[in-house]
């Protein structure tokens, strides 16, 4: 299994990619506050009150031992739930667990974040996750009988078991590949993310969402500390460190959205970073306890996903480590570590560490997927964060002869010319390790913007269930334009029609560059945006199609020119027309300014006009349908009839030309005639 060279076979049909991320940890709503508490070195655990903590309902008997520690790390709003957005009562919202609740919303928020609607997604869409025993249940519902009878028993269980989380989330979202609950205690959200990749490597999923929620009832709760425990004795945690007595517990939320690389780049999604391999595996008996950790165990873990990433531990510059900061487990994993890279290098000093519960704590079935959230926004900045609280080593670890040092302040990320690349380690109470083996975001050839034919006006559409939603949604868009000025535009829109459903309150703004989006939604000009209720009924569209009569030079040229659709039935039907008129048409309808007064006068030709006429009516309505604008019924004059025709399917495009192009020759031969046109009301046709 140490034979790197061997597995280099591996292409990237064996690579995942991240195309999506959400999270919520405590101190940063979002993947973004957290990377700027994780840079600036911020530590989120909270110290409680007395009077907090006895309106959480802590004895106060217990708030007097010397060894209860009034410290946590909680998360902002658990109680805020938008229940008829996922079609909940309020019955049902208040009988399901917090956990539930924002794992629910934050998978929407991941598919948005990726740019997928999973309504009109044709792949399959897997969904991997864990979540922490229901402490909400026991303390908030269970002794509150008059509430839990008035529902029923089997719907209570729903929202608050483990087994129910990532089928009721696959169900409100319409995600159709495997739903599968995973709980392998701390390691779990990592095992998910594991576990998600081989699904897609397998075919099982095209998209695969992985993550773990942790929220415990009531958040304003510390803890009694035992000598020996898992628990520190003063809310920190000092993973690696001398004083390392061991850590603290935090309620998260880590999602991520994977697919197959190839297909990423095929589909021209957003890539974080890519996941090289990953493995898991069990302790097995052969250590301490139970609750122990093993050397073998974790040294195996880490071969095997380098093995299968086919990468070389040189190469490795940062690791993500379990590092809880207990006197037992910061000792074993180093040495772990060691072991597994000194299979193929003597080099000391040249990987970091860190441990992301040194800021936030352990965040449980969270805690995996935290730290693989940390080291991808890591790697996308070209920053190593600091591991807090670290002084001197811990006399067990002789990190002088190991390949590791513990990073203690903001780095630059250096490469000596390959990818940046970094491990992620989780390993669990009962011995279920994993360890992910990451690489920066391969850099895609990127087009030149400034010459990148696009349509210069862009549509931007939001929608939401309500009309607050909706001035929420305008809000929070502009609040991303302006912190992403780097954005296209043009990218923009398309994710906001497709990677988006569609609700009642609908608003489109029209705009042509990044900062006048940005000055429109903010202004909210009635000129170029409108706003409207849809309501439920169908609208059908009718298609006409104009006479001879409406034809001028350069009739559509921007569109030639910006929309492809619309450039390729005019290119096609030009080829068709050729030997009919004898001339290239397209030199006529889109002349060079020199060759424009000779195309004016052609195009007046009955012979020219009616085949031009039928080439932009025909893409423009080619254009429209592959918009999703379909008519349910057409209609035309003179000419317009042909494309009408063409169009329901009366002719082929080649049979259409054919006769157009002889029909127009033969009304050039005849004499010159006129035509009268008379405005009639409409109770006055039956005189015409």
């Amino acid at each position: 299994m140490n034979n790197f060279n061997e597995l280099n076979s591996f292409d990237d049909r064996d690579e995942i990619v991240i195309i999506g991320m959400v999270g919520r940890f405590p101190g940063a709503n979002n993947i973004d506050k957290f990377w700027q508490n994780l840079r600036d070195a911020v530590e989120s655990t909270t110290r409680f009150t007395d009077e907090e903590l006895v309106s959480a309902g802590i004895d106060l008997a217990v708030l007097r031992d010397p060894n209860y520690v009034k410290a946590g790390s909680v998360l902002e709003d658990i109680d805020l739930f938008d229940a008829s957005f996922f079609g909940f009562t309020p019955r049902e919202a208040e009988i399901t667990d917090p956990q539930h609740r924002l794992f629910l919303e934050s998978a929407w928020e991941a598919l948005e974040n990726a740019g997928y609607n999973s309504e009109t997604y044709t792949g399959r869409i897997g969904l991997y996750a864990g979540v922490a025993f229901s402490s909400y249940f026991f303390t908030n519902l269970y002794p509150n009988r008059d509430l839990t009878q008035l529902v029923d028993d089997f719907q209570t269980f729903i929202g608050n078991d483990k087994d129910h989380l990532p089928t009721q989330t696959s169900y409100k979202l319409n995600l159709t590949g495997p739903s599968v609950n995973v709980q392998t205690t701390c390691s779990t959200s990592l095992v998910a993310v594991h576990l998600a990749c081989q699904s897609l490597l397998n075919g099982e999923s095209d998209i695969a969402l992985a993550g773990g929620v942790s929220i415990q009832i009531p958040q304003k709760a510390g803890y009694l500390y035992q000598e020996g425990g898992i628990n520190s004795p003063d809310g920190h945690c000092r993973a690696f460190d001398a004083n390392a007595q061991g850590t603290v517990f935090g309620d998260g939320l880590g999602i991520v959205v994977l697919k197959r690389l190839a297909d990423a780049l095929a589909d021209g999604d957003y890539i974080h970073a890519v996941i090289k391999g990953s493995a898991i595996n069990n302790d097995g008996s052969l250590k301490v306890g139970y609750t122990a950790p093993s050397v073998d165990g974790q040294r195996e873990v880490i071969l095997e996903a380098l093995a299968l990433a086919g990468v070389e531990p040189e190469t490795i510059s940062y690791i993500e480590t379990h590092g809880t900061g207990t006197p037992l487990g910061d000792p074993i994993e180093i040495a772990a570590l060691t072991q597994a890279f000194r299979r193929s290098s003597d080099k000391k000093g040249f990987c970091a560490i860190g441990s992301v519960k040194t800021n936030v704590g352990h965040l449980n079935t969270a805690a995996g997927v935290t730290g693989l959230i940390k080291t991808v926004q890591a790697l996308k900045n070209k920053q190593i964060p600091p591991s807090l609280h670290f002084q001197q080593p811990n006399p067990q670890i002789d990190f002088a002869n190991s390949p590791f040092y513990v990073n203690t302040k903001l780095t630059e990320w250096k490469t000596n010319g390959i990818p940046r690349r970094a491990g992620v380690s989780s390993f669990g109470v009962g011995g279920t390790n994993a360890h992910v083996v990451l690489e920066e975001a391969p850099v895609v050839e990127t087009r030149d913007l400034a010459s990148l034919q696009s349509r210069p006006w862009q549509l931007l559409v939001l929608s939401a269930k309500t009309e607050t939603a909706l001035q929420t949604a305008t809000a929070t868009l502009a609040s991303h334009l302006q912190h992403h000025p780097q954005l296209n535009l043009a990218d923009v829109a398309y994710t906001l029609q497709v990677g988006r459903r569609s609700f009642d309150y609908r608003r489109i703004v029209v705009c042509h560059s990044l900062e006048d989006a940005l000055k429109v939604l903010t202004d909210q000009d009635p000129q170029r945006v409108f706003t409207h209720q849809h309501k439920p009924g169908q609208c059908p569209v009718v298609f006409m199609f104009s006479g001879q009569g409406s034809q001028y030079v350069n009739m559509g040229r921007q569109l030639y020119e910006v929309e492809p659709t619309f450039r390729q039935h005019v290119d096609d039907c030009s080829q068709i027309l050729k030997p009919h008129l004898g001339v290239d048409i397209r030199n006529i309808l889109y002349p060079t300014a020199q060759q424009s007064e000779q195309a004016s006068q052609q195009l007046q030709q009955t012979a020219i006009t009616q085949s031009a006429l039928f080439v932009i009516e025909y893409a423009l309505a080619q254009l429209w349908m592959s918009w999703g604008v379909l008519p349910t019924a057409m209609i035309g004059h003179s000419i317009g009839e042909y494309v009408a025709a063409t169009i329901a399917g009366v002719f082929s495009t080649e049979d259409a030309l054919a006769v157009v192009a002889a029909r127009g020759k033969l009304m050039q031969q005849l004499p010159t005639g006129s035509m009268l046109a008379i405005g009639v009301g409409e109770n006055k046709c039956s005189l015409c």
